[in-house]
């Protein structure tokens, strides 16, 4: 579990995150939604550290997050695990040795354990036949794949996934937000993910945060998120025709019921 209180992070005298309180979960897929410039990016950046916050405590199953204490750091590290966006392949490496990466940074295991390590997560991703390939040699769900398995090839009690769906058709996109759930719920890991994609809102949204300039204004379920009046909600939401259908369709039932 992540908590964060009351944390701000300003620019220039620009406050792009505002007291921003919230509860991470463990065994649930956190998502953290909102327009571009809502200041996603940067509450993910200040949550994993890369970012010093200006007021607030950050703390990690309950133990205060202190970029000052280098021990606390590197062991925090290790239990982190990070999707990026684009995946960031090595591309001179093989699939096999991008995996094995984090284990060769943070493990003292030989490199047959390494290698059997990383098979195991590979085997857990649903990839098949690609040890030896590079990453321009595979599709971009299979590199997407091959950034999970590197993620969670340490254990991680955390997991960071910063739009995982980019660059992906729709149906592949759903496959990778479900793989996202599955692991997170066989792990029991706390995982947040940044996103602006409503499926995944709908798909894989067990608790959400949505802000709307550097401001938590609205926090529930995909469930709730659906049956909402928040007008704001509503615009981000049903912003695309498809989803305005979708909530014209539910209004209809609700009339009829």
């Amino acid at each position: 579990m992540i908590t964060i209180k009351k944390i701000s992070k300003s620019f220039d005298d620009i406050k792009i995150i505002d007291e921003i309180s919230a509860v991470f979960d463990k065994g649930k897929t956190n998502l953290i939604i909102g327009q571009s410039g809502s200041g996603k990016t940067v509450l993910m950046k200040c949550l994993l550290g890369l970012l010093d916050i200006d007021n607030g405590e950050i703390l990690y199953d309950g133990k205060k997050f202190d970029k000052d204490n280098i021990s606390t750091i590197s062991n925090l590290r290790k239990q982190i695990g990070m999707v990026f966006q684009g995946s960031a392949l090595f591309d001179s490496m093989t699939v096999l040795e991008n995996i094995i990466f984090p284990l060769r940074m943070f493990s003292d295991n030989s490199d047959s354990e390494m290698i059997t390590r990383a098979r195991e997560v590979i085997k857990r991703v649903d990839l098949k036949d690609v040890d030896n390939k590079f990453p321009s040699e595979i599709s971009g769900g299979m590199k997407k794949r091959v950034a999970i398995a590197r993620a969670i090839v340490l254990n991680p009690k955390y997991l960071f996934c910063d739009e995982p769906n980019s660059g992906l058709d729709p149906k592949t996109a759903i496959i990778i937000d479900k793989l996202i759930q599955e692991i997170t719920v066989e792990y029991n890991i706390t995982t947040v993910v940044n996103t602006h994609d409503m499926n995944s809102v709908m798909e894989i949204g067990d608790k959400i945060i949505f802000l709307v300039d550097g401001k938590k204004i609205w926090e529930g379920t995909n469930h709730e998120i659906l049956n909402t009046d928040d007008k704001m909600i509503n615009d981000f939401v049903y912003s695309s025709e498809l989803f305005k259908k979708v909530k014209l369709t539910q209004q209809k039932s609700k009339d009829l019921s």
